[in-house]
């Protein structure tokens, strides 16, 4: 755009930033530039001259200030060369100092942030690298993470550093940006705890795939990239069979000598990784009393912490579900009553408040979340068993009632999956259910889907490899021990490997791609265990036995920020 043109002036909003200005000082600029003879100076970008006001630029600016002071202009009287710029960076650089505004796109934002730190303008420095952060993807995380080194912005660099580690098993197999790591990079990343990896194999196999992109320029490099994986905690017939085999270790007498070593220490000295994301068990029953704590799970460590905080109102047979960084448990039974309210907590400053109560009183409540909504289904209020459906908007703090269930339904599990909520078995106060039904939020309506092959009240369900999984619970008689699937695009249920132990009123969640159930009871016996379901295996394993009984609900939070005052 020409540098005397005129630009309208109104609030914008970009990705989530946003800043209003007055028509009057849009129009007073306008105005002011317009007017060639009010300007005492002129900025030249290339070809392109901007005439400015020197005072306008001088408080915003301390760039400019020198600039001016040192009266560095030209012969040609207060004209000043700006090198290195594009006449539209110089624009919005401008239009900033004027206005207190600037239109920020996924083009222009990198090109900004440069220059408003050449120019120290922190406003815009600012508002470019939340910008920034927010469009960090596989294909440009490595040159954000490098213009970061190179330009003041620590909060950016370590928002591109923590995707980078959150996301490194993707970045291997999907970036081709990954093979553009330079080795000492590529070492920064491997050696830190929070390095997001299911099986510490997964950091060998990684290093083995960028050494075989450029092998005569990197194989020497294994010497310095070995020592950093943690060698100890991977099965030692893989370290054997793998690593002591492979062509870049079994050559070389330092990677051998690594490798000797970490093979005599135990596990247990070893640091793990840190996990990603955390399970969260609350309240449920401990015995015959409900417990009033906090129970994290840190599957990297395979160990229940201890429990973080009091809950405000301990309950059983409540929902819990995790959103836009609160942990919410719903409704549930207090000992003596059934329960509208909704509990909030804050994982970061462990903090509890109350949000709006549900419009209906819901023990033994169904509860998800789908498009940055919770969902609460049925449930029981004391005297009947409910079909009611209520959603529950955080920015407005609301419940608002939706279109109700085909069926009655208490104790059943409920999962979000392509869009749709699905919901499966439970009972309808007399019966155990073997029905299901699916919610579509364009059409605003429930509809039945094909029944499950067994009644199911007190089941688990959770979606998983783009299946709904249908996991033990009470059939009427016993609890069952059979899990079956349903394939939203077959339509039909099968049949999936048993669990290890049959139980009902259980916590469910996915976690480093496999499926965990915690705790829970079979009829009235107490299931001290957790077990997790690996579709890779298709089998499930036990866990700790270190949980409390009869957990009731749990949810997982990813991306913590204070993650290490929740792990082992």
């Amino acid at each position: 755009m020409a540098p005397n043109a005129k630009r309208s002036c109104s609030r914008w909003m970009s990705h989530g930033f946003h800043t209003e200005v007055s028509s009057m000082a849009c129009n007073a600029y306008n105005e002011l530039t317009l007017m060639g003879k009010q300007c005492d100076a002129i900025i030249r970008v290339q070809s392109t001259d901007f005439h400015v006001h020197k005072t306008v630029l001088d408080l915003c600016s301390p760039y400019f200030r020198a600039l001016f002071k040192n009266d560095l202009g030209s012969a040609d009287r207060n004209v000043y060369n700006i090198p290195g710029v594009h006449p539209q960076t110089m624009w919005s650089i401008i239009e900033y100092a004027y206005t207190n505004s600037a239109e920020i796109t996924p083009e222009n934002a990198m090109d900004l942030f440069i220059a408003a730190d050449q120019f120290n303008i922190m406003g815009i420095v600012n508002l470019s690298s939340k910008f920034i952060a927010h469009q960090i993807d596989h294909e440009n995380f490595l040159d954000i993470w490098r213009v970061t080194s190179h330009y003041l912005c620590p909060d950016l660099r370590q928002k591109t550093f923590t995707f980078i580690l959150h996301h490194f098993q993707e970045l291997v197999k999907t970036s081709e940006k990954f093979f553009e790591l330079t080795l000492e990079e590529l070492r920064e990343l491997i050696k830190e705890d929070e390095l997001n990896v299911t099986e510490e194999s997964a950091v060998f196999e990684a290093i083995v795939r960028w050494i075989n992109f450029a092998p005569a320029e990197r194989k020497e490099s294994m010497r310095i990239l070995l020592p950093q994986i943690r060698l100890a905690l991977i099965n030692k017939g893989y370290v054997l069979n793998n690593i002591m085999a492979n062509e870049y270790v079994k050559d070389n007498e330092d990677c051998k000598a690594i490798v000797n070593t970490a093979l005599t220490l135990k596990p247990n000295m070893v640091r793990p990784r840190l996990p990603y994301a955390i399970l969260f068990a609350l309240c449920g029953y401990n015995g015959s009393e409900i417990a009033n704590n906090i129970r994290p799970y840190d599957t990297r460590a395979n160990r229940w912490t201890r429990a973080t905080s009091a809950v405000r109102k301990p309950t059983a047979h409540h929902g819990t579900a995790y959103l836009n960084g609160y942990i919410y448990l719903i409704g549930g039974f207090d000992g003596s009553d059934y329960l509208r309210n909704v509990q909030c907590f804050d994982p970061v400053k462990k903090t509890w408040h109350e949000a709006a109560s549900m419009k209906y009183k819901r023990g033994h409540v169904c509860v998800t979340v789908l498009d940055n909504y919770i969902y609460a289904m049925g449930g029981f209020d004391g005297q009947q068993t409910l079909h009611t459906v209520e959603r529950y908007d955080p920015d407005a703090n609301r419940w608002t009632l939706i279109s109700s269930m085909q069926e009655k339904r208490k104790d059943a599990g409920a999962t979000t999956l392509n869009g749709k909520i699905y919901i499966c078995g439970g009972s309808n106060g007399q019966d155990c259910l073997s029905s299901a039904e699916v919610y579509n939020p364009e059409s605003r309506q429930w509809s039945y889907i094909s029944p499950m092959k067994s009644r199911r009240s007190g089941v688990g369900v959770t979606a998983y490899r783009g299946k709904v999984f249908a996991i033990s619970g009470y059939d009427g008689h016993n609890c069952v021990c059979t899990v079956e699937t349903y394939s939203p695009l077959t339509k039909t249920w099968c049949r999936a490997p048993n669990i290890l132990k049959r139980r009902r009123n259980f916590g469910t969640a996915v976690i480093d791609d496999r499926l965990y159930v915690v705790g829970g009871r079979n009829n009235f016996i107490p299931i001290f265990t957790n077990e997790y379901y690996d579709e890779k295996t298709k089998a499930w394993r036990a866990q700790t036995n270190e949980i409390s009984p009869s957990v009731q609900s749990c949810c997982v939070v990813p991306g913590l920020q204070n993650i290490k005052e929740y792990i082992s």
